[in-house]
């Protein structure tokens, strides 16, 4: 199946525009608070968008950068920047000043359209970037700074699109940054409605009915996808809040909007599992949960079907694809793996010296499909390790069932190599789980008085289970029966809570420190 986009070729006309040719203008798309927008309303806004930062010098292949939370000016700004052939980079809203001298200077911003609720810490640093011209405000400002919504009203509702080409650069994705700061996957214009084809129309089967709903917010690439490109892309809508997930609020949410496709993480499936009033919300609008970011347990997915009666699709991803390549299916889920490659991708699972692997046997995933970044920007070294020609080396640990099932181990350096033996922590935290006194585990290594690394457990307790001596040692021995005797965590600490990073995955860093 070839999946070939136009030469020339604008994602923002893909996403977005299409949707008036199609007669769908005054159909709703963005609900936001009590506020509602139709795909007119979003095209026209987004026109604004395009001509105000024309009219403040911006070019084609310039860098804008967005910091802004989940609200209409966010789903105008990111389809203006890609209308006028100038390219995306997004970043969180609640970052300490440093950070964002940092993207400031490594993108070569010339302008940032930046949020009232961090315009104090950009401006802190704003005149340490020798690239940057003008910060547009989204609501009230310090200093000079042009109101967005004062210049916005003055332009004109109508745009000429850039001829850019299908393989002209449209947006950077951040890698998460496990090793210093994040950097840069580089995207073309075909490569974000690549995924769309193959993942979003055909696995997740999205449709013009339906509304979607996110528990990350837009910024991140994984929320970029199924809770903006994905629906409008088919003329669906989509439900957006600035504010952060919680499992009551995404129950209000739900019932507030009806969605009928959550995007979600582990961490936050497991918080509304366990909220003392889950069994009487009503999520009965969602026909299916996207689960990505971090290993969906085993338990896990039973329990939030036997509450919520509604599928759970996980899936892998990455920002050097873009989106998801690997996933269960509507119609075939076989809970604990990752399913099946993704139409229109392939994948492999190498040894160290590139060999395939046979079925069964740990390895290093690598995928081919036509959502690949072209590489880092400003890491040349960093780049040639992971792409090679067609394919993007992810380095995650996987293994593969002889019925064509991916199952994540973990990121190569989680892998631990014990007793000579290689054992996934993710193996060990799902065994965790199972027991009925652990609500959340994560599994680092450490190393023992004789330097030999070793498993070690940091467990979150149920409610109303008390921490003891003994129920360290049960622990230790239901790893041991229920997996294999080597596998069991030497050691086990019960915490209040799992230290999580600011997409809501556990950070391992953090614990290999505290192991």
């Amino acid at each position: 199946m070839a999946i070939v986009f136009p030469e020339t070729f604008n994602m923002a006309t893909y996403f977005l525009d299409h949707n008036i040719a199609a007669g769908r203008a005054d159909k709703v798309c963005l609900y936001y608070r009590d506020e509602m927008y139709t795909y007119r309303d979003i095209v026209r806004a987004s026109n604004r968008v395009g001509n105000a930062l024309r009219a403040l010098g911006v070019e084609m292949e310039d860098r804008v950068l967005m910091v802004l939370p989940d609200c209409p000016e966010f789903v105008a700004s990111w389809f203006g920047i890609a209308k006028i052939g100038a390219v995306i980079t997004m970043v969180n809203t609640i970052l300490p000043p440093s950070d964002y001298e940092y993207y400031l200077n490594y993108t070569r911003a010339k302008v940032a359209i930046v949020h009232e609720s961090a315009i104090e810490r950009v401006h802190a640093v704003a005149d340490r970037s020798k690239y940057l011209k003008e910060i547009l405000v989204v609501g009230e400002g310090p200093g000079s700074y042009p109101s967005y919504d004062r210049l916005i009203d003055q332009m004109s509702d109508e745009l000429e699109v850039a001829e850019t080409s299908r393989d002209d650069v449209a947006i950077w994705l951040f890698t998460s940054g496990s090793t210093g700061f994040p950097k840069a996957a580089v995207h073309l214009h075909h490569d974000l409605p690549y995924n769309t084809e193959c993942y979003a129309k055909q696995v997740l089967r999205i449709q013009e009915s339906d509304l979607t709903m996110a528990v990350p917010k837009l910024f991140f690439g994984y929320a970029t996808g199924t809770n903006l490109l994905f629906p409008f892309a088919v003329g669906g809508a989509t439900a957006i809040f600035p504010e952060r997930s919680t499992p009551e609020r995404l129950f209000d949410m739900i019932e507030k909007y009806r969605p009928t496709v959550l995007t979600s993480v582990p961490t936050m499936i497991n918080a509304m599992v366990q909220a003392p009033d889950a069994s009487r919300r009503d999520v009965s609008s969602l026909r299916v949960c996207i689960s990505a970011g971090e290993a969906l347990p085993v338990e896990l997915y039973h329990r939030w079907k036997e509450m919520f009666g509604v599928e759970i699709l996980d899936g892998i991803g990455s920002a050097e694809t873009f989106h998801i390549y690997i996933s269960n299916r509507l119609d075939d889920v076989k809970p604990g793996s990752l399913g099946k490659v993704v139409p229109g991708y392939q994948a492999k699972i190498v040894d160290p010296e590139g060999r395939q692997v046979p079925p069964g046997q740990i390895g290093t995933l690598w995928i081919k499909g036509d959502s690949a970044a072209i590489g880092y920007w400003q890491a040349h070294e960093k780049s040639k390790q992971v792409f090679h020609g067609d394919w993007v080396n992810t380095g995650d640990q996987f293994r593969q069932d002889e019925e064509g099932y991916f199952y994540y181990c973990g990121r190569a350096d989680d892998m631990l190599k014990v007793g000579g033996i290689w054992v996934s922590p993710v193996e060990i935290e799902n065994c965790l789980l199972q027991h009925e006194a652990v609500k959340e585990c994560a599994v680092v290594g450490y190393r023992d008085e004789q330097g030999l690394v070793k498993p070690k457990a940091f467990v979150v307790l149920k409610e109303a289970v008390v921490a003891s001596h003994a129920l360290e040692q049960e622990l230790k021995e239901f790893v041991k029966t229920t997996i294999a005797p080597y596998k069991y965590p030497r050691r086990i600490e019960f915490i209040d809570q799992l230290p999580k990073n600011e997409r809501g995955k556990v950070d391992r860093k953090k614990l290999k420190e505290m192991a």
